[in-house]
């Protein structure tokens, strides 16, 4: 079995045989019932695989997509103008860095589509071009950004480029809803939703889908698609370790599953730790060694945090979008804790620690760093 570690190009994972859990019938439901949506998931958890997956579907490049859900369900496969922004491997820290990005990408589609002096903004490049690419393509444009919130995240020990940032993203991104007549649908992914100050200020048109039960599985795994998906895998994985498959099963449910993105919903696999512990039978904090942990730290040190607060921690319901207010929410978003439970008569959501593997990271974190501990007094 070929396990895809890595691989975040849908057409390269059909074409080479990888393994895949087939998510397409919420990309055609998505392109079904609405236009504009926004996901939160933690890095790693499969959203540039569903962006990719999303642009193969809207490239109407239907033979990727034989034997899936989607295949039976969709039945003209047209193809569609796309504009596809991946702001995950970029360096913000460094003024203009978000400029030269949104540039580079203004820059090439500009040369299929043409430019006018007029259009001295990045906002405005952006709404000139939406505009010229659906008038000779004579349909509506496809717009999938990746990692919206990447220029916050990296600057947030830099309040005033931050700020700069925030400034520049929401007049680019206000152009998503002052070219609504000329845009076919929308896909935004990130780590977090700022609210105040918020880049989705006015974006009042985008539903946000982070919530939502009917989208609670459309990344990561749940325990059904694990079963089903991967079980050679998993005998495999059983026999290197002297195992039977019921306590390997344990043991990968024990270790990486436990995230829940609202309350009274399926839990959900980490899917990198997963794949990487099938492909290498050895269990390790896979997700956990593969992320850089700076704006964790920042965040127990700058609030004196300990861990046994982690466990008690709680948001309230009307705060969930605004990650200004809770600096936990922040730490929730990103992964390290999960939804456990909701109080409905105090509306409040109580978090908690999803599993083994981030137990264990946040232990090995925390300590070499002298961070609290619950041996620490806290």
């Amino acid at each position: 079995m070929k396990y895809p570690i890595g691989i975040q190009d849908f057409e390269d994972l059909q074409r080479n045989g990888y393994a895949y859990v087939d998510k397409t019938n919420f990309v055609y439901k998505l392109a079904d019932e609405g236009k504009y949506y926004f996901l939160s998931r933690p890095r790693r958890f499969g959203k540039s695989l569903f962006l990719s997956t999303l642009e193969a579907y809207f490239q109407g490049k239907k033979e990727l997509f034989e034997g899936l859900a989607i295949y039976d369900l969709e039945t003209e496969w047209k193809k569609y103008p796309i504009f596809h922004i991946d702001l995950n491997t970029a360096n913000f820290r460094e003024k203009d860095s978000l400029y030269m990005v949104l540039n580079d990408y203004l820059t090439t589609w500009e040369s299929k589509y043409g430019a006018r002096e007029s259009e001295a903004t990045l906002a405005l490049r952006f709404k000139g071009v939406i505009a010229r690419a659906a008038e000779k393509e004579g349909r509506g444009v496809v717009i999938l950004i990746d990692e919206y919130d990447k220029p916050i995240l990296q600057t947030l020990r830099d309040p005033e480029l931050q700020a700069e940032h925030r400034a520049q993203l929401k007049a680019f991104y206000s152009v998503l809803k002052t070219q609504d007549r000329y845009i076919k649908f929308a896909f935004l992914t990130g780590v977090t939703k700022f609210g105040k100050v918020s880049v989705f200020s006015d974006l009042n048109n985008l539903t946000d889908i982070s919530m939502d039960h009917r989208y609670i599985s459309i990344c990561g795994m749940t325990e059904k698609e694990l079963l089903t998906n991967f079980k050679e895998g998993i005998s495999e994985l059983a026999e290197a370790n002297g195992d039977t498959e019921e306590a390997t099963i344990a043991k990968l449910k024990a270790r990486y599953d436990g995230y829940h993105f609202e309350e009274n919903t399926v839990g959900i696999y980490n899917p990198f730790s997963v794949l990487n512990t099938l492909a290498k039978s050895r269990y390790d904090d896979y997700w956990f060694k593969a992320n850089t942990h700076t704006f964790l730290f920042d965040i127990l040190k700058k609030h004196d945090y300990c861990i046994t607060e982690f466990s008690k921690a709680q948001i309230k319901a009307n705060m969930m979008n605004n990650v200004d207010s809770n600096p936990f929410l922040v730490i929730y978003l990103s992964g390290y804790l999960t939804i456990k439970s909701y109080d409905e008569r105090f509306k409040n959501y109580q978090l908690g620690i999803p599993n083994k593997e981030i137990e264990e990271g946040i232990l090995n974190i925390l300590l070499p760093h002298g961070c609290k501990t619950a041996e620490m007094d806290c």
